[in-house]
């Protein structure tokens, strides 16, 4: 089962290009702090700004590095339904386990097209799926009761919830099943959305803590809330602080910090001023990890 803490893993940049040596030692690094699962080339990989070639050339090597220590949830997401087609099919071919499909950005397609838009990309592989619901970005809210028309489908198996509405996974618990894997996608809410009934979160802070968020994670399904509110407490000012400003730019600074990456991005987002830059340390300071 897709539980715990699972990074949406950064794409470390080197002089512009992708750096997959140090990729290899973020996946070695995050599997053996306890993450529980791996999703490459989502927003916080930088999806928007990659080409083709690298999105597939970054979710075959993660499969690779990973092999098969934890599950591999390959960024799939487009607001065109054919691009979308072209790239779950190559995660299904290289052997990622499962797609995170983020809704259509941009183009605001009506329930009923994202029905058809999620039909289409079950219906054209066999590998698992998970909704990414975002409306913050793509400017389209999933309902429960859309979701719940997607859920019987059979390879429709859960959603990244990035509403920030805690009450939505008691409404798709009711919609969906309660078997339907629900992962947090804000960092910051991931305590109260376990405690509704989630199993984890696609967090960009675990590529900074992915220790600290893996026991925190534990904690929460262990249904040990005490021990997790003290793991929250260390983690609050590090979820503040990283997004401050686009979250990946900040999970890439603390990175650097930590010696693991670069923190190149690429345009149109830029480098974090000096203050987002001071509030991140004293953050992973807080935390006990730097």
């Amino acid at each position: 089962m897709i539980k715990g803490s699972i990074p949406a893993l950064v794409t470390p940049f080197r002089n512009g290009e992708v750096d997959l040596d140090t990729l290899k030692k973020l996946v070695d690094w995050q599997i053996e702090s306890g993450s529980t699962g791996l999703v490459p080339v989502g927003t916080t990989g930088e999806s928007p700004t990659l080409s083709h070639e690298e999105h597939e050339a970054v979710v075959e090597a993660v499969v690779k590095f990973a092999a098969g220590r934890v599950p591999v949830i390959a960024g799939a997401g487009s607001n065109n339904t054919v691009e979308g087609i072209r790239l779950i099919q190559h995660a299904e071919r290289v052997g990622a386990d499962a797609a995170l499909v983020v809704t259509p950005y941009y183009n605001k397609p009506t329930q009923a097209g994202l029905i058809a838009h999620y039909t289409a990309l079950h219906d054209c592989c066999t590998l698992p799926i998970v909704i990414y619901n975002i409306p913050g970005r793509s400017v389209v809210d999933m309902t429960p009761e859309t979701m719940g028309k997607l859920a019987q489908l059979p390879r429709i198996i859960g959603v990244k919830d990035a509403t920030g509405k805690i009450e939505r996974v008691s409404m798709q618990r009711a919609s969906c099943g309660p078997d339907f894997i629900q992962l947090s996608g804000e960092d910051a809410t991931a305590l109260g959305f376990n405690a509704h009934g989630g199993v984890g979160c696609i967090s960009v802070t675990a590529n900074v803590a992915p220790k600290l968020c893996a026991e925190f994670q534990a904690a929460t399904l262990a249904g040990d809330y005490r021990k997790a509110l003290e793991y929250q407490d260390r983690l609050m000012p590090l979820h503040e602080a990283i997004f401050l400003e686009p979250g990946l730019a900040g999970a890439k600074y603390g990175l650097s910090l930590l010696g693991r990456c670069t923190e190149d991005v690429r345009l149109p987002l830029v480098g974090l001023t000096d203050a987002t830059k001071a509030r991140i340390q004293a953050a992973m300071e807080h935390a006990g990890i730097l």
